[in-house]
Formats: structure tokens, sequence, C-alpha cells
């Protein structure tokens, strides 16, 4: 007797933000034949990775979270990761999604039968499955990256990266390094700089840097939002169209630009007063060629007596500590990776093969790219969500995952009407990357500066090249951008 294998209508990759929406999408539109595959234990995608002190959205809370599940009682403007656990948690009750969670469920080849129009999937622990539609929800912030340090091997310190903090380290008393200083580091760098006997913050480049104003809302005002939903939603609509208004400050030479770099220097010049140590924390590139990030506290971590900020390219380590490209032996107790993470891979390890013998890693080989960024030709029946070019560096990626949710419930609601596996159209695919990096040359994001939004080839692969309300525009569904495949029926 033949092997049962489970089928779902719908298998979701990923039980982050991206995931768990989808998820509650398809429950929003009576669907309840999908499973949600997390190779980890429990919920949260970045949320859950990034445990470090002081984690939290540099994105206002009334706008990160769904439309249609607001996030109500969030306790501040800058909710902190554990709200941010709570409320995917509150999501994944109300819609019913435990049922369909598989946690520790590592996804190691998904391959596409064009005989029998479905996705077949094999998992790390010897599981498989088959689903008819496949929508990858993994992010682009999922594998932290160490760089190759000459000599970190024999390092006989501690050391760690920041999505992978080390809860038992005792930093109290300690001689700590950060590597690197950027959206991670802002954050947990303020938060241990007290405890520990010294801090040292190795900066690659410079932040451009905004307040950040935190607002912690009162219980009067949580009590109205709660009361009276439109509150929140009217405060939802005034954030979206003050951050879009902000896309402006991402276009080269424009006069949003320049007032962006006036309050980002302005704030600089009212936390630091030291000349020298600010000549080092004034970026020397264009303004949105990094991601914008929004600190109250990381400038005067900066100037604590007992923390410095190394400006000197590091050559490699030594058994006690790091040293500098002069040759600088700086011991430390413990090193901790601020460094990012490998942001355009995508898919990570996972292979995938689609119709025709494709790989997506060889169709990917210089950059992914995408059409709306969800589906890519010779990838029957698969859908990304948060895939390749739908990054902001302005406004919530919440409201894209949305957007794209949508146009994924009509894309499956189509095939199914007609009976047929679906790809898009490689021209339709070229035609849209090729105005979508035509438009990228009015671009921060494409200005000349090392970021994680480009490849080594300096395409930008991660951001959108517009505001969300012209995503928003753009993602129309059309039948005739797709080839409709009757090879086999869907089941």
């Amino acid at each position: 007797m033949s092997e049962r294998i489970p089928h779902f209508r719908t298998l979701i990759l990923g039980a982050g933000f991206g995931g768990l929406g989808m998820g509650a999408q398809l429950v929003r539109n009576g669907d309840e034949d999908f499973v949600i595959l997390e190779r980890s234990s429990d919920i949260g995608g970045v949320w859950l990775d990034n445990n470090y002190p002081g984690a939290a959205c540099d994105t206002e809370a009334h706008l990160y979270c769904y439309s249609f599940f607001p996030h109500l009682r969030v306790s501040r403007m800058y909710a902190g990761r554990e709200e941010l656990l709570g409320y995917m948690n509150r999501l994944k009750d109300a819609f019913g999604l435990r049922a369909h969670l598989r946690l520790n469920r590592e996804v190691t080849e998904a391959r596409w039968d064009t005989e029998n129009s479905l996705w077949r999937f094999e998992m790390a622990d010897g599981e498989r499955c088959t689903a008819t539609f496949f929508v990858p929800a993994w992010g682009q912030l999922n594998q932290p990256a160490i760089p190759a340090f000459e000599g970190l091997d024999a390092y006989r310190g501690k050391f760690f990266h920041s999505a992978r903090w080390d809860e038992g380290a005792a930093l109290r008393g300690k001689r700590v390094a950060s590597i690197g200083n950027a959206a991670s580091a802002v954050q947990y760098v303020p938060e241990i700089a007290p405890e520990v006997a010294h801090l040292t913050v190795f900066q690659r480049s410079a932040n451009w840097i905004m307040p950040r104003n935190q607002q912690v809302f009162t219980e009067e005002q949580l009590d109205a939002y709660e009361a009276d939903p439109g509150t929140f939603e009217a405060s939802r609509k005034q954030l979206h169209d003050f951050r879009e208004r902000g896309f402006r400050r991402t276009q080269i030479g424009t006069n949003d630009q320049q007032e962006g770099v006036s309050i980002a220097r302005q704030h600089l010049a009212a936390q630091v007063a030291d000349p020298q140590l600010r000549a080092k924390l004034t970026p020397d590139y264009e303004l949105g060629c990094k991601r914008i990030l929004r600190s109250d506290d990381f400038y005067p971590a900066l100037a604590r007596p007992n923390v410095t900020l190394e400006t000197r390219p590091i050559k490699g380590f030594y058994a006690q500590g790091i040293v500098t490209a002069d040759g600088e032996e700086l011991p430390f107790d413990t090193v901790i990776f601020g460094t990012g993470f490998a942001s355009q891979a995508f898919h990570g390890d996972l292979a995938i093969h689609g119709a025709a013998g494709a790989s997506l890693s060889h169709s990917w080989e210089e950059g992914a790219a995408a059409y709306l960024g969800m589906a890519v030709p010779d990838f029957p029946n698969m859908f990304l969500v948060y895939g390749p070019n739908t990054n902001l560096n302005h406004n919530s990626i919440i409201t894209m995952l949305e957007i794209q949710q949508s146009y994924i419930i009509e894309a499956l609601r189509a095939a199914e009407l007609k009976g047929a596996a679906l790809a898009v159209k490689l021209p339709v695919f070229r035609d849209f990357n090729r105005k979508l990096q035509a438009d990228m040359a009015t671009s921060a994001f494409s200005s000349d500066c090392s970021s994680w939004y480009k490849n080594k080839a300096g395409k930008v692969i991660n951001n959108w090249s517009g505001t969300v309300d012209q995503y928003r525009a753009a993602v129309r569904w059309k039948a005739d951008d797709y080839l409709w495949m009757r090879e086999g029926a869907l089941r």
C-alpha cells in the first residue's frame, strides 16, 4: 500500500507577519485548506529572531499592523518586540491559525510537478507533502550574516550575532565590541552601554539618523481607540499620508531630501557636542542610500565616557580580541556582530525547482527579481510575499504585505475558476523589471554607497521604486499577464 502524502490547497512558508497575514486573509475569504510551515519553534519571524535588548520597530505602530486587525491597544507609537509578538499571537488566535501551523518544519526542497499541477515538498525530517499553490513568505532579513574575518576561529572570547542574542552572556563589567552601528546596533548599544566596563562600536560608515520622538499612549487614549476604532483608523490614515510624503526624501536632488538632511544634521548637532565625534558620525553619502534610522538615545550613548566610536577598519581577530587595519590589538571579552543579514539570498538554502527544469537559484544568479515582487516565470502557482523589490525606506511594510496578499487571493481564485495553473509571462516580467530599474535612476537607493538594498553589481533588488500608493495602483489583477497551463487538472 503506497504512502499517503498530505495535500493542501495552499502551502505558506514562514510564520512571520507575511505568512500569518496570508493565512488570515485566506480565512477571511472562506478558505481553510492551507498549512503554514515554520522552521522555528514558534511564530514571529524577524521579531522572534531579534531578541536583543531594546529591539523595537522604527515604523509607527498604527501603521505596523493589518487594517483588518488593528493594534488598538499598542502602548506606544514605536512598539517593542514583545508587543509585536503579542499582536501576532492574537492575530493567530483571532483567525484560528493555530490549527494550520506546523512548527519545527524546515522545507529543504520544493519541486513543481507539471503532470499533476502541484508542488511537492521535502522537509529536513523526511516528511513530505504537496500543495496546489505555494506562497513563500520567508522575508528578506532572516539569515544573519557574520563576515569571514581572518582569525575569528582563534578568538577565545564570546561572540554572537545580534539576531541570535546570547541571553546567558553576562556583559556587566566586561569589555565589549559591537561590530556594526546600523539598525540593530542603534537599539542595543544604548541598552548595554550603561552596564559594560567599556564598549567599542566599530563603524564602517555613519548613518543618517532622524529623531524618534517616542509617544506613549495614555489609558484614556487607548480606551478611546478601543471604543471607537474609527479614531485609530484616522490616525493610521494621517500617518500613512505623512510617511508617503516622506518618500520624496529618498529622491536625489529634491528639496525634500535636503530637508531630511537638515533634520538629521540638526539632530546630530543637538545630541553630540564633541566636534570630532560629530564629524565621525556625519554621513558622506546621499540621504536614503542606506536605511534611514530613528533614535533618540544612540548618539548620547556614544558620548558616554565608557564608549568609544572606532572608525579604523578591522584587519581580523587574535586570541584576545580584534586587530585594526593599522595593526593595533584591542582586547575584548565579548564581541557582538550587528552586521545585518544575507538579505539578497531570499530563499536561502531551499532548493526550488519550477517547470521545465527551472531552478530559482539559477534564475536569480544575477539578482532576485519578480513581477510585482510576487511572480517569477517558469514557477507556476507560486506567489511570493515580501519578495524582491517590495521593501521600503519610508512607510510600513505591513501595508505592502496586505496589498500582496489581496492580489494572491485573486490569483488563486482565478486559477481555480479556470482549472489551470498559471505562471507570469516572461515579457510581462521583463517589462515590469526594466521599468522598475529605470525608475531607480532618480532614487538614492541606487546612488554611490554600499547598502543591503543592492547586489554586488549595484542593482537594487530589495526596494520598491515608488510610494506605497503607487505600488497599490500597479498591483491590479490581469489574467492576460499569465500563461495558463492545463497539462494537469488542479486538485
